[in-house]
């Protein structure tokens, strides 16, 4: 790595000589060959001239290049190169440059290496600045370096770059000293009144705040706070006929500008207007002299590594780096190696890396050197034409301007390693190894764990394993091991050992391994931790055990409340005759669950000859349901018998269910009382559906009187309701469980009712049935209580 080292420096030392020639050169080529073009003369001549006017204006030549090129007019779009240009320079123009190319002959004094910070003469500062001015590729690098020049000449703390629009605004070109965000606020900067850089752009002369109160209160300033700079000049950069680029220099002390700084800011501009002019819009390069010197070196480093320059924008910010060199091993994400990736970005040949650690990481490495060294992260590689997700291991450290990032891919059996224990680790599971020549035993770490033994004692002996096991448990497990030593038979065994406060469930599975006299050497087996899923076996068997116990408990409750209300209610065989109606009932309970319901009815002729209906349904299932529903049809026909009437009953039955502490709750009810003489129905209802007259052709439900459902309140109000029956009428008396469906309204259960009963006419008894089997296709929810009542057309 030494020798690499010192292979690569000498490489670089000579690499930025050529490149401080070949930029040199771009300068007084472009000089010379304007000039030509200007004045029809040979090169020798255009040569000669500029050395002339060096001379007289006491320049070096690359500045007197600079300002030559500044002062011209640009040359039209597409216009080809003078004619008879020649690339090599003659050598009295090369050795009057100064720097690598050779010493200056003239004013060599003028420009020495800055190796203080101790401010000079603006000569000294033009001739620095000139020679960087070679190296600047970008306006965001012009404006570095005129801020690294003119920090000590100027006291320049900050610099700004604008350009101005068509629209007359202006655009951020390039800035040194401030940072991102205020570059951002004044990225774009509309044609605003104040605002001094358009001012000296209009007026073509320079501007000088040297007065930081009345600066502030005449212009818009920069800044955030404003104050930071105290003293600002703007100047306009002069190309041409116009002036397109002005350059702001702040600076934090206040005070005015000196001759002297003047002199040298404006004499920077005339420099500047050269590079703007002729070199500010050349295109970027793919790979560059220094890159070409570095690829032979990377061409012999094993492994993969790039070379990366950063691409920036005008703003500063880094968005993309470009390849400059890369090792034979370096693949991107289509398969290109090597050569096929210099000079393109790294985006394109690597997309995801924009959103990953890696990228904000190398940013970090680029602005503070410090180098960087990133976690394992998988990545997806060609591989013989097929996608792979690897494993790679990325380093970074800056080389100058640039990166070296180089990667590791971890190799196949430190990923199966981590493999093996990540499924160690998730199955809650360790290998064992046991050696039956040596007596020796290996297991891993997370054997130890799940046998809840201490690493440092050692693994157990094959024949010593069945002691970790608790003693109803011992022996199976000592027997598996004697079959498995003897016979050679595979085992694989549960048993339980104790882990502190805890009996732990485990499973055993081992095998034997032979030599080639079929003799057992090695045993190879795991054991597993299945704690967790025995607990959760445990706990499903305890559950399973309470359901099938509690639906026991509950299937005898229903066998218990069936034979109740079986003895409450007890359902005629027959059609009556009740003061001389024909009175036919249904009653069919529910065919999902395994409750009662509360659905009744009683129908029966009190003793002054009138007939008395009623139709009930109590809130609920069960044994309670039922003992609240023989409540209620007990004591509801006890009060009609003894005089009450319809609505006292139901006002003395809604006071009940309030005050009785066995009340299942809640009940509505229905309750009819019909005269023989009269032919006269009187009913009056608590929260009740109507019931449904069928006379002739016309199928109606009666109108309700106001009643609410029993239990609701205190007070309830109950009104009774009269209807006169004709010979051949029919009337309806229902639960809701005949109308009621999940999925719908009540109405709409009504009407299907009403339009089962108009298609189903009959006189002939047994009619319910067919009637309740096209009503209640599918299963019940609830029980099913009817009461059909018809008046015949003869006396009977």
């Amino acid at each position: 790595m030494a020798a690499l080292a010192r292979v690569v420096a000498r490489q670089r030392a000579e690499m930025d000589r050529l490149r401080d020639q070949a930029a040199v050169s771009a300068v007084l080529e472009r000089a010379r060959g304007a000039l030509m073009a200007l004045t029809g003369c040979a090169p020798d001549q255009a040569g000669e001239e500029l050395l002339q006017r060096a001379e007289a204006g006491n320049r070096t030549l690359l500045e007197e290049c600079w300002i030559t090129l500044g002062s011209l007019a640009p040359p039209a779009a597409g216009t080809p190169a003078p004619a008879g240009v020649d690339v090599d320079l003659p050598d009295a123009l090369l050795s009057a440059v100064p720097g690598p190319a050779g010493p200056r002959s003239r004013r060599a004094d003028s420009a020495p290496e800055r190796d203080t910070v101790e401010p000079d003469d603006g000569f000294t500062a033009l001739g620095r600045l000139g020679k960087a001015l070679v190296h600047v590729a970008t306006p965001q690098d012009l404006a570095g370096c005129l801020l690294e020049e003119l920090a000590v000449d100027v006291g320049a703390d900050a610099l700004l770059l604008f350009r101005s629009l068509p629209a007359g605004g202006l655009e951020l070109i390039g800035h040194a000293g401030i940072d991102a965000t205020l570059a951002a606020q004044w990225a774009q900067v509309p044609p605003l009144s104040g605002l001094v850089a358009i001012e000296a752009l209009r007026a073509r002369e320079p501007r000088w705040l040297e007065d930081f109160p009345t600066d502030r209160a005449r212009h818009v300033l920069i800044g955030d706070p404003p104050e930071r700079w105290l003293s600002r000049a703007w100047l306009p950069v002069p190309t041409g006929d116009g002036a397109e680029v002005c350059l702001g220099i702040l600076r934090e002390r206040g005070g005015p500008f000196s001759p002297q700084d003047k002199e040298l800011l404006r004499a920077v501009v005339r420099l500047c207007a050269g590079w703007l002019r002729f070199f500010g819009d050349r295109p970027e390069h793919t790979a560059d002299s220094a890159a070409a010197a570095i690829q032979p070196v990377f061409d012999s480093l094993p492994g993969s590594a790039l070379l990366l320059t950063p691409l920036r924008a005008p703003s500063g910010k880094v968005e993309d780096y470009r390849i400059d060199a890369a090792t034979k091993g370096a693949v991107d994400v289509v398969g290109r190696t090597g050569g096929q990736l210099l000079g393109r970005r790294v985006l394109e040949c690597f997309p995801s890396m924009a959103d990953e650690a890696v990228w904000h990481s190398c940013l970090r490495t680029l602005s503070t050197g410090e180098p960087f060294e990133g976690e394992p992260f998988t990545h997806q590689e060609v591989v013989d034409g097929t996608a792979e997700l690897r494993t790679y291991a990325v380093r970074a450290a800056r080389l100058g301007g640039a990166l070296v990032v180089t990667w590791v891919r971890h190799d196949s059996s430190d990923r199966q390693e981590q493999r093996l224990a990540d499924v160690q680790r998730l199955g809650n599971l360790g290998w064992a190894n046991w050696n039956l020549v040596t007596g020796e035993g290996s297991w891993s770490s997370q054997t130890f764990l799940v046998l809840n033994r201490d690493p440092a004692l050692g693994p157990v002996h094959l024949t010593d394993l069945p002691r970790l096991a608790l003693p109803e448990d011992a022996p199976v497990l000592a027997g598996a091991v004697r079959e498995l030593l003897c016979s050679g038979l595979q085992f694989d065994v549960p048993f339980r050992i104790r882990a502190g406060d805890e009996v732990r469930h485990l499973r055993m599975v081992a095998e034997v391994v032979t030599d080639t006299g079929n003799e057992p050497v090695e045993v190879h087996g795991f054991v597993q931790d299945l704690t967790a899923q025995r607990s959760a076996e445990l706990a499903l068997v305890e559950s399973e055990q309470a359901i099938v116990t509690q639906h026991g408990v509950l299937r005898a409750e229903r066998t218990l409340a069936a034979r109740l209300q079986h003895a409450l209610l007890p359902l005629p065989t027959k059609p009556a005759r009740l003061a001389g109606l024909r009175v036919e009932v249904a009653y069919l309970p529910a065919q999902s669950g395994i409750h009662v319901g509360g659905d009744w009815f009683s129908a029966i002729e009190l003793p002054d000859g009138d007939a008395l209906f009623v139709v009930g349904d109590v809130a609920g299932h069960g044994i309670d349901a039922v003992a609240t529903m023989a409540q209620l049809r007990f004591t509801a026909k006890g009060m009609v018998i003894t005089g009450s009437s319809l609505t006292g009953a139901l006002a003395r039955l809604n006071t009940l269910l309030l005050h009785s502490r066995d009340s299942h709750g809640t009940a509505t009810m229905v309750l009819a009382r019909y005269d023989p003489t009269e032919r006269c129905l009187v009913w009056a209802q608590a929260g009740h559906t109507p019931p449904l007259l069928v006379r002739g052709t016309e199928v109606r439900y009666l109108e309700r009187p106001l009643g609410m459902l029993l239990g609701a309140c205190s007070d309830p109000n109950f009104q009774e309701a009269r209807c006169v029956l004709e010979p051949g009428d029919r009337v309806l008396f229902y639960t809701d469980g005949l109308i009621e469906r999940p999925s719908e309204g009540i109405d709409h259960g009504l009407d299907r009712l009403a339009a089962a009963v108009a298609a189903h006419r009959t006189d002939e008894s047994g009619s319910l049935s067919p009637l309740l089997t096209s009503l209640l296709a599918g299963e019940r929810r609830d029980d099913v209580c009817m009461v059909d009542i018809r008046v015949p057309y003869e006396p009977e």
